[in-house]
């Protein structure tokens, strides 16, 4: 198991498309913050996300986690298909419709693990339940980026005001 799993805090590209951890307890209100009271089916509904967005989010019907080069090839992206998988992604991250589960190394034929590892991805809803992640749905959007940009200003005094907006766009 991962470390950061043991302590339950979260990587994904959450801050300015960069990968960070983000600490199960902030989870909600940053979910709640990026999301702005969207699931992803009530965004996919109200058009506001986009089909190669929805072809990704569709792999996790039927499955839990999916390592990436899976989940590229599943949802239809790379030679002769959908372009721009890593940059999909990396948004469905930003507005914490997925995380990052685990890294695993690749496994061959004769079931013995070769190269880099490789990220898992998973629906955080799948992760830890629909009710904490969306726990503090009952708060405005604007009132849970308010919460992130305090704590962060604490964390990162030295950061301007304008860093710290670029971080949270």
């Amino acid at each position: 198991m991962i470390p950061w799993r043991e302590s339950w805090t979260n990587y994904g590209k959450f801050f300015g498309k960069k990968s960070a951890f983000v600490s199960l307890e902030w989870f909600p209100i940053f979910a709640n913050y990026r999301r702005d009271g969207y699931d992803f089916d009530a965004r996919w509904d109200d058009e506001l996300a986009n089909i190669r967005s929805k072809k990704i989010m569709d792999c996790f019907e039927d499955q839990d986690e999916l390592i990436g080069l899976e989940l590229k090839r599943r949802a239809g992206f790379g030679k002769g298909g959908e372009k721009n998988f890593n940059g999909i992604l990396t948004d469905l991250q930003m507005q914490t419709y997925l995380v990052t589960k685990d890294f695993r190394r690749k496994v061959n034929k004769r079931g013995g693990e070769y190269g880099m590892p490789v990220c898992v991805y998973s629906k955080p809803e799948d992760l830890w339940g629909y009710d904490m992640v969306s726990s503090n749905y009952k708060e405005e959007p604007a009132e849970s980026r308010e919460k992130i940009f305090e704590h962060l200003s604490h964390s990162y005094p030295f950061a301007s005001e304008a860093q710290m907006k670029r971080l949270l766009k």
